[in-house]
């Protein structure tokens, strides 16, 4: 995309088809007529009008992948044959990566430049990863007495309910939907009703794949009705969910109150980054503390929202970050340029920056940003924020905030530092920057997150796991642990 001018993009922009329909049993369904807006967040006009999923339509959804989990070929194909169609689905994702990619962009307001390199490159591994593994995963024969035969088998758990937010819509779609079909499940998969497009586009790719129809279901729709349907219906087997920590709580009382459904949640963050002063690279360290804050405006679960800085270098690396704030081009996500989009919606904006409000009430000193821009565009842009002065009693220490908001705090020592990072209720992610080998492996032990990036923030790759501890959730994704949402594991015993 990078070759590509904003005019032209614009244009293609203009000429988008758009998905409007579910995506049930490998057809499109208009279902009871009901639809909702699809507003763009780039100028806050009107994209379309999309299908609203009521009860009947998550009912056709979650009777199609029943259908096709207890009587169709998808659980009993071979394991080669089934990641066959997951790598035709990577093929298609990659042949369509430039409509996805302004699909993304339109919907919720990310770059498009970040839409194509980034975020559907991590859906197109998702599926190619997974397809892969496929037809290597092996089963277990304990060892027992010479008269028995002991065997412990991984067997596809069901009808998978997946419900995926907005901020990064068609990447972690792919990391549940991905393994879930290579363990041999069905899908009923609800996008955010702010970034249903890709998602439908999603869908449709599948079927033109040559998945079987009803493997995967894609249904548009509100948390309250369509989701809370998901929730609870006894023919659902599995739940994973990504979005918030309240809305998952939600989802574990579905499961109370129904079939006792297994419930996997990657929720919220407040992820510390710790800089010592023995970083090997200062500079490096806030160009990138500076760059995790602001990529996808913010809205990211292990954003490094938390800047915790020995009180030696706090004024050094708070300056570096305030220098690289203001020099980020924030514009129309589809312009190649552009280095931070809109916001997903005007209400999101508003809520972001309450807390900035909030922040200025209790007492943190503003050093950069803070104020709507762009505001003539009719779109949800932020300037990028910095505060330092934080106290660790403040909202914006404590309160996820899912925007370009960075709070800088101090410590005086390892201990505190330590202190200061676990003190939240999330555990998804942290950073550290050290030189000593020592500091490194004890720090990150001592920190409660699901994952620690030591000297460099958001590396890593389908390999190995993602998720969280305390309120951030449970279970994982990516990597073959992934695989353990949605298996179940039965033993067989042969007395011979």
């Amino acid at each position: 995309m990078h070759t590509v001018t904003h005019e032209e993009l614009l244009r293609r922009a203009e000429n988008l088809r758009l998905p409007t329909r579910h995506h049930i049993g490998g057809r499109d369904e208009s279902g009871s007529g009901a639809a909702f807006a699809v507003v763009a967040p780039r100028d806050g006009q009107l994209l379309t009008h999309v299908a609203d999923a009521r009860e009947a339509e998550v009912d056709l959804a979650v009777a199609a992948a029943r259908r096709a989990f207890d009587s169709g070929p998808w659980p009993r194909m071979a394991p080669a044959d089934r990641g066959r169609t997951l790598l035709r689905i990577a093929d298609l994702l990659e042949e369509r990566r430039e409509q996805l990619a302004l699909t993304i962009s339109l919907e919720m307001g990310k770059p498009i430049t970040e839409a194509h390199d980034i975020e559907l490159r991590a859906a197109i591994n998702a599926f190619r990863w997974y397809g892969q593994l496929a037809d290597k995963l092996t089963d277990e024969s304990p060892h027992t007495a010479p008269d028995t035969l002991a065997l412990v088998t991984r067997e596809p758990a069901g009808v998978v309910g997946a419900v995926v937010p907005w901020n990064f819509p068609l990447t972690l779609a792919g990391w549940k939907v991905a393994p879930a079909l290579a363990a041999g499940c069905a899908v009923v998969l609800k996008p955010s009703e702010s970034s249903p497009l890709s998602a439908l586009l999603l869908g449709r790719i599948a079927t033109d794949a040559g998945l079987p129809p009803g493997v995967l279901n894609v249904v548009t729709g509100d948390g309250p009705t369509a989701g809370r349907t998901i929730g609870l219906h006894p023919d659902v087997d599995v739940l994973a969910f990504t979005g918030s920590t309240a809305v998952g709580r939600h989802f574990l009382r579905h499961a109370a109150d129904s079939n006792l459904k297994r419930v996997w949640l990657e929720l919220g963050g407040k992820s510390p980054n710790i800089i010592l002063p023995d970083a090997p690279d200062l500079e490096k360290a806030a160009a990138t503390a500076a760059w995790g804050i602001f990529f996808n405006q913010g809205e990211m679960c292990t954003a490094p929202s938390r800047l915790l800085v020995h009180s030696s270098i706090a004024e050094q690396v708070t300056d570096a970050v305030v220098r690289r704030a203001r020099e980020l081009r924030v514009g129309d996500p589809l312009d190649p340029a552009t280095q931070m989009g809109a916001l997903v919606s005007q209400a999101h904006l508003d809520r972001v920056h309450g807390h900035i409000v909030t922040g200025q009430a209790e007492g943190a000193r503003l050093r950069t940003g803070g104020e709507r821009t762009l505001t003539a565009t009719g779109g949800s842009f932020l300037q990028p924020t910095v505060f330092d002065h934080v106290g660790p009693g403040m909202r914006l220490a404590r309160e996820e905030i899912f925007g370009p908001v960075l709070s800088v705090l101090t410590f005086d020592d390892l201990d505190e530092a330590v202190r200061l990072a676990n003190a939240t209720e999330y555990g998804l992610a942290a950073g550290l920057w050290t030189s000593d080998l020592s500091t490194a492996h004890r720090i990150s032990r001592a920190l409660k997150a699901g994952t620690v990036w030591v000297n460099c923030y958001e590396e890593g790759d389908l390999t190995v796991p993602f998720g969280g501890m305390k309120q951030s959730g449970n279970g994982r994704d990516k990597s073959v642990h992934a695989l353990e949402k949605y298996t179940e594991l039965k033993t067989t015993w042969i007395q011979l």
